[in-house]
């Protein structure tokens, strides 16, 4: 059951006012439409380096007038649409380049704002000669890291979790990582979240407006009652959505994928078959890898970190202790550890081979109980038998790649279980919910769920304190969107995209 219209919109009044003078809502900003920065922008938004086409970017009030001075134009540009013009120096009058320029008439451009772009050829010489004529503009100077993408965000072109994911593609190395970002940059993520903010501020409202007019009859019954169930209802599909096993953070900074095990069982032979180059010294003579040896890899589309570790033994050699003490720090660590054993030193009865692997185990991951077995440790851990043309498959033998680093023998197979496993840990980012990709992402999301407990905890015995808990939540979504966020959130953000974007 609803408030009556007159209740609700005097309870919307009284939140707001109560919103803006809580704790919580001090000090925050939230970006409207209205672009507020007043000078004018440039820099190359193109990669840097020798390149066929580079493109400068400009962005502010001052654009039309940088077109008029650098292309020659004495008459207005139509909006998108592409114009062969000699580029010159403002000043001297020196032809720079020839290239197409580009104008974007404000709100519609990507910053929201009157823009230019001026794609001209890519050697450094003529890159360098057009920003520097740039900057001897009056009113214009070079952009900030990110800050054509911050001015988007205030104009309400993207979302704060839309341009996080821009900063992803951006920097996207794989195929499963570009779809992730493409999917939050489509906004799927952002709008989830707006979904569940908007929900709560209904029940906001309805709390409110039950503190404020209960006594005067205007709320009718079964309000509170609805209020409980939304809040419920959020609280299980956040935490339904929390539970996500980090695949999607996992997916967008790589999976930490650790080869471990005793001395000389081929881990560093491993290392370099899979990065196929001579990443780490291989030799005879064990305890030879001490530090550790770390590749990223692209394993079927899915982002790898992988590395090796130096073999796992006592030793007195105060450097190999330190190695080994690195090693097991980095298993603990691992997102999969990748147990090499070298086939060789397997007991020649069958029958004792699971019982002396299950002991190996236990050495590479103390915190595997006995009583877990292989089969628990099968999430985190896949068996790799190396020299495996020596060792012939037996019954009893627990699941295990079966490999040659030496003849590349098994090597097929091998990666076929490495990124099924890979991919398993990372999920499909086109499939399900949107998955949650950034750190600061899941603690709000925690905050909200603790905050949704204040509210169950206050609501037979303080109202208010209830309201505050779903104000809290509310917050805290907030900050995930940008719609309630502080400024050193957005400093942390902007400052990881490059100049020029």
């Amino acid at each position: 059951m609803l408030p009556c219209t007159c209740g609700l919109w005097r309870s919307a009044f009284h939140t707001l006012k109560t919103f803006r003078a809580s704790p919580s809502a001090r000090g925050l900003c939230i970006p409207t439409r209205a672009v507020c920065d007043a000078e004018t922008i440039f820099a190359l938004s193109s990669g840097h380096g020798r390149c066929g086409v580079a493109v400068v970017r400009v962005s502010g009030p001052a654009s039309s007038m940088v077109l008029r001075n650098m292309a020659g134009l004495t008459q207005a540009l139509p909006p998108r649409t592409a114009l062969l013009r000699r580029i010159t120096d403002p000043q001297s009058k020196e032809l720079l380049d020839r290239g197409l320029v580009l104008w974007f008439k404000g709100p519609h451009s990507f910053t929201g704002e009157d823009s230019a772009e001026f794609h001209i050829h890519g050697g450094p010489a003529v890159i360098t000669a057009v920003l520097q004529a740039l900057g001897s503009l009056e009113g214009v100077r070079p952009a900030e890291a990110g800050e054509f993408t911050r001015r988007a965000f205030h104009a309400g072109k993207l979302g704060l979790t839309e341009v996080e994911g821009l900063g992803d593609l951006i920097h996207a190395e794989t195929e499963a990582q570009r779809r992730q970002a493409l999917r939050q940059m489509d906004g799927e993520l952002g709008r989830l979240y707006q979904d569940w903010s908007y929900r709560l501020k209904r029940c906001l409202a309805h709390v409110e407006a039950f503190i404020d007019f209960s006594e005067d009859e205007l709320i009718e019954d079964g309000v509170l009652n609805q209020v409980d169930s939304s809040v419920c209802q959020l609280e299980t599909e956040i935490e339904r959505h929390l539970k996500d096993e980090r695949r999607g953070e996992r997916l967008r900074t790589g999976v930490q994928v650790v080869i471990a095990g005793a001395t000389n069982a081929g881990k560093s032979s491993l290392l370099n078959t899979l990065c196929q180059r001579p990443a780490a010294i291989v030799s005879p003579i064990a305890g030879t890898t001490r530090d550790i040896v770390e590749t990223s890899l692209d394993i079927g589309g899915f982002p790898v970190l992988l590395s090796d570790t130096a073999g796992l033994r006592d030793s007195s050699d105060s450097v190999e202790r330190e190695g080994v003490r690195r090693a097991r720090q980095r298993v603990e660590q691992a997102d999969l550890t990748l147990v090499v054993v070298d086939s060789t030193q397997l007991p020649p009865d069958p029958q004792l081979v699971p019982a002396f692997l299950q002991e190996h185990l236990s050495t590479v991951l103390p915190s595997l109980s006995p009583e877990a077995g292989m089969k628990a440790a099968s999430d985190r851990v896949l068996l790799v038998l190396n020299k495996s043309d020596l060792l012939r498959e037996s019954p009893g033998l627990p699941p295990a790649c079966f490999l040659s680093c030496y003849t590349s023998t098994g090597l097929e197979d091998f990666l076929t279980v490495l990124q099924s496993r890979v991919k398993t840990l990372c999920g499909d980012p086109l499939s399900g919910a949107p998955s949650l990709t950034q750190a600061r992402h899941r603690a709000h999301l925690q905050q909200s769920v603790q905050a949704l407990n204040q509210y169950h905890q206050y609501r037979d015995q303080d109202l208010a304190l209830a309201a505050e808990g779903v104000r809290l939540a509310l917050t805290h979504l907030g900050r995930i969107t940008g719609r309630v966020g502080a400024e050193e959130i957005l400093d942390i953000i902007f400052r990881d995209f490059c100049i020029g974007k």
